[in-house]
C-alpha cells in the first residue's frame, strides 16, 4: 500500500535531517511550505537556537505582489539579507522532505541571489 502525501514527506524529511546537522559556524535554513504561505528558519542545531527567520506572512512582504513562486523568491532574498546582517553567509539547506521543485527551487535561488552560500 502506497503512503500518502503526508507520510511519505515525513519519510523523506527523517531521512534528510540524519545527514544534514547545522552548527555554529554553518547553520541549517530549514523550508516549511504551506498551501498559501513559506516560511523559512536559520537554526543552529548545536545549541538548538533559531537565527533568523522570515516568512511570507512578514509586514515586509504582506503588500508583495505576484504569484506564489515569485514570493518564495521574496522570501529567500530577506531571509539572506537577515543573515548577512547576523554575520551568517554559509548554509547547510534542509529543503525538509518536499521536492526540490518551485516554491522550494525559488527561495534557494533567492537565498542565494541575496548572498548566501550552500
Amino acid at each position: 500500500m502506497a503512503f500518502d502525501k503526508q507520510k511519505r514527506r515525513l519519510k523523506i524529511k527523517k531521512r534528510i535531517r540524519k545527514n544534514i546537522f547545522g552548527t555554529p559556524e554553518m547553520p541549517r535554513l530549514s523550508v516549511y511550505r504551506s498551501n498559501k504561505h513559506i516560511s523559512v528558519q536559520i537554526i543552529d542545531d548545536v545549541n538548538n537556537k533559531t537565527l533568523v527567520a522570515a516568512s511570507s506572512r512578514n509586514k515586509e512582504l504582506a503588500e508583495a505582489k505576484g504569484n506564489k513562486s515569485e514570493i518564495a523568491t521574496s522570501v529567500g532574498e530577506l531571509i539572506a539579507k537577515r543573515a548577512l546582517d547576523k554575520g551568517v553567509n554559509q548554509i547547510v539547506f534542509d529543503r525538509n522532505g518536499y521536492l526540490y521543485h518551485g516554491r522550494v527551487k525559488s527561495l534557494a535561488e533567492g537565498a542565494r541571489k541575496g548572498g548566501l552560500k550552500f
